[in-house]
């Protein structure tokens, strides 16, 4: 008996070492193309150039990370801070994140073997020609095991797709925060743009309501006639006109900022109710070079590393070409009592294992490689395509920041101008010097001067935000201080 048993054993040790070679073997070799990154040549340096730009590296310059406290806004800051904790987008990119993260763990499963535990006990009865039905019971309890050999890396190549996959996820999460940081602020610019526009209406309403009266006085004295009097009130009430048009625009951005802080429409009017002036872009601005755009936008990376998951699936796809091996083996105790299911003799064991290789399959798996390397191909196209789209999108917003800029200094001048111009011929037309004629319309050309000013003052600060997006600014920290508290 004990002679038996050793063979056994021996026979069991046999059959782990030989799994154990063949599992060596196969850890090395894996079927399917190698991914590399895929090289991008881009220019050393942008087309357009800012005046205050800076282009360290990307090691060496962190004002991307918080771009947003360069503006000098503490309720920008905090509405920011809402947002990342409350915005629905962010959750749901967060939960993407967990789903693909679970999806690897449900791969790498399949690198090892199972274990299954079953018991049971069966009831039969039959019938005898010398007497009553006779029942038998009979107890079982095993366990099985079981393994397919990853031989040619079918599986490894899943694992590597599925953690692809999920890194292009956490990609997309950043590229969702990215997104949001800049909406933020872009409503929040607008709310002030708005409020600053109002302004400027109601500062004109005020003094063309003056002129107004003047006139009516003046033509109550025989000063001036009729026609001096309706044109002012054209004036007063052509511009009051555009009021409720500036109102709605301050309620849809105010609306905005709740819905991407992820709470309902009118949840901050309250807060953002006082005007405050319009956030300053800074004289001093890093920029970078468009290489640091490849290391640093999400949707760059995002799109690699989805190229890379597709990669992978060619190996998944190519190692159904090769055979299979699945080793089983089962041990487990029987007996027709319940009390004597343990007893020594009972016992039972089992092993095998089974090489199954693809004979005919109609050319369905070839044709599923060249599905699968057709879809590689056409990620790398949309990975050069996103890179082409993110240097334009930073060249456009380059030049759109620094020709506002341009635009806001000449309108700057215009508006002292308009000014100027409007107080002296107010004060010529009181001393009955002029016509009212040129009263109209210096005070049209100061209302049109100093909404367009106020207007370019937000459009400044809002296409250096675009500029901040475009480069890919804002997650870094956030990232960081994600992956502490997940």
């Amino acid at each position: 008996m004990k002679r038996h048993n050793k063979r056994n054993r021996f026979r069991w040790l046999l059959w782990f070492a030989a799994a154990s070679t063949v599992f060596a073997f196969a850890r090395c070799a894996a079927v399917g193309p190698n991914y590399t990154r895929p090289e991008v040549s881009v220019h050393d340096s942008w087309n357009n150039k800012l005046e205050g730009s800076r282009t360290a590296s990307i090691a060496e310059h962190q004002d991307l990370a918080r771009w947003w406290k360069a503006l000098n806004d503490p309720q920008l800051n905090g509405l920011i801070d809402r947002a990342v904790k409350g915005n629905l987008d962010v959750k749901q990119a967060k939960a993407r994140v967990r789903e693909a993260r679970a999806r690897r763990g449900i791969s790498r499963a399949s690198l090892y073997p199972t274990l299954d535990a079953q018991a049971s006990a069966a009831r039969s009865q039959y019938a005898t020609t010398s007497g009553p039905n006779e029942t038998n019971t009979q107890y079982l309890a095993s366990f099985d095991a079981g393994w397919e050999l990853d031989l040619f890396g079918g599986v490894r190549r899943s694992v590597e797709a599925s953690t692809a996959d999920l890194q292009a996820q956490e990609e997309d999460l950043r590229d969702v925060l990215v997104s949001l940081l800049a909406e933020v602020a872009l409503n929040y610019v607008d709310v002030r743009t708005y409020q600053a526009r109002l302004a400027v209406t109601e500062a004109n309403l005020e003094s063309q309501a003056k002129t107004h009266q003047l006139t009516v006085w003046r033509n109550e004295a025989g000063l001036s006639d009729r026609l001096a009097v309706e044109q002012a009130r054209y004036d007063l009430e052509n511009t009051r006109a555009q009021v409720p048009s500036l109102q709605t625009g301050l309620e849809g951005a105010m609306n905005r900022i709740a819905i991407l802080l992820g709470e309902q429409p009118g949840a901050v009017h309250a807060e953002l109710a006082q005007r405050r002036p319009i956030p300053v872009a800074p004289a001093d601005i890093y920029v970078g070079v468009p290489a640091d755009v490849l290391l640093r936008r999400p949707d760059v990376r995002k799109a690699e590393r989805q190229l890379a998951a597709q990669t992978a699936r060619i190996g998944v796809a190519t190692a159904e070409l090769y055979p299979k091996i699945n080793l089983s083996a089962s041990t487990g105790l029987g007996s027709l009592t319940l009390g004597n299911l343990f007893s020594s003799g009972n016992g039972t064991s089992s092993g095998s294992a089974v090489i199954s290789l693809p004979i005919f399959r109609g050319g369905s798996i070839r044709k599923n490689i060249e599905v699968q390397s057709a879809l590689q191909e056409q990620y790398l196209y949309a990975y050069e395509s996103t890179v082409n789209g993110a240097l334009e999108e930073v060249e456009n917003a380059l030049t759109a920041f620094a020709k506002e800029e341009e635009r806001r200094r000449s309108l700057d001048d215009a508006a002292q101008a308009a000014k100027n111009a409007s107080d002296l011929v107010l004060r010529e037309y009181q001393a009955g010097l002029i016509d009212f004629s040129n009263v109209l319309i210096t005070q049209r050309s100061l209302l049109t001067a100093q909404d367009q000013l106020a207007g370019t003052e937000g459009a400044v600060t809002a296409d250096l935000i675009r500029l901040y997006k475009a480069l890919g600014g804002g997650w870094t920290d956030l990232d960081r201080e994600h992956q502490q508290n997940s």
